[in-house]
């Protein structure tokens, strides 16, 4: 079965649907220096994190300059894990790892040293990233590319990058990955969840169902 995380979350009852939809992560942005919708301050990131139920993971979603910004708002928030966008080395990844209980996850581009991180994180999460490392930028990528990542790494992979309720299911038998993950793909506008496409992607990431 392919995970699916839905990132972005800004409001509680997006939240609500999501899990309601059958969501394995729901991810929260938070202290990232890029201009996004989807992005909230540490306090509202507490909050929406708080009311993601038991079964189901809440994921803390940032850019931190430093490890210790990185704790700082993992303390704050509370998350079941941290996806942090390639902000950190391998071994500011590892320093993270094992000063916080939670799983950490790391948000790629191909051209990064895919190897030397996932010998640190517990996941890797292969994005479209922009110029400033930050995802969410609706791009999709060369999936046979992230194919062989995912035959060839020890550690689950997830697919993001342009992922819509149209595409999940090619996307998920091109590349088998652990989970897919997406936030504008699930949009009616910046930050704010489709609920039926929230639905759809989660069914047809699960199901294989390929719109034609």
């Amino acid at each position: 079965m392919t995970r699916v995380k839905i990132c972005g979350h800004t409001r509680v009852e997006d939240v609500r649907a999501s899990v309601k939809a059958g969501v394995d992560g729901v991810g929260v942005i938070s202290g990232v220096p890029v201009d996004t919708p989807r992005e909230v301050p540490g306090e509202r990131a507490a909050d929406l994190l708080d009311s993601v139920p038991p079964l189901v993971s809440g994921i803390l979603v940032t850019m931190p300059e430093t490890v210790e910004d990185a704790r700082e708002l993992v303390a704050e928030t509370q998350p079941d894990a941290i996806q942090v966008h390639g902000t950190l080395d391998p071994d500011e990844v590892e320093e993270l790892a094992a000063a916080i209980p939670q799983s950490v996850l790391v948000a790629l581009d191909h051209d990064a040293d895919l190897d030397a991180y996932a010998a640190v994180a517990d996941g890797l999460v292969i994005d479209s990233l922009d110029e400033a490392g930050g995802g969410g930028t609706g791009r999709t990528h060369d999936w046979d590319r992230t194919a062989e990542v995912v035959e060839r790494l020890d550690v689950p992979v997830l697919l993001a990058g342009g992922l819509t309720p149209e595409n999940v299911a090619e996307a998920v038998e091109t590349v088998r990955p652990f989970g897919v993950d997406t936030a504008s793909g699930v949009e009616r506008e910046g930050g704010i969840k489709d609920h039926d496409a929230v639905e759809e992607f989660v069914d047809r990431a699960d199901s294989g169902q390929v719109v034609v």
